[in-house]
């Protein structure tokens, strides 16, 4: 059985699973904003709070990400390695 899920309910499903701050929200819009996206091209999805935390990570710039990946040198070389949704204070990476 599937429902349909905007933004606030996204959102709410973060907070009900203790997981409300993993994302800041602007990354949280932008991993909605992009599942909804895949979801046009493959169908649709379960949410699955804990896999998306597991799968995403957010960072607040290149210097940060570079901490966790030191052999990653430029953002088109990550965007090479996995996918990057981009938004204005930041970006998410799926996990790899």
């Amino acid at each position: 059985m599937y429902q349909r899920v905007n933004f606030s309910d996204f959102r709410q499903a973060f907070h009900n699973h203790d997981r409300g701050n993993q994302f800041s929200y602007e990354g949280l819009k932008a991993l909605f904003d992009y599942l909804e996206e895949q979801e046009q091209d493959t169908g649709e999805m379960e949410l699955d709070v804990i896999a998306l935390c597991c799968d995403y990570v957010e960072y607040k710039d290149f210097q940060e990400f570079k901490e966790d990946y030191p052999s990653i040198d430029s953002m088109d070389q990550l965007r090479d390695e996995t996918t990057v949704i981009e938004f204005k204070d930041g970006f998410l990476i799926e996990a790899f």
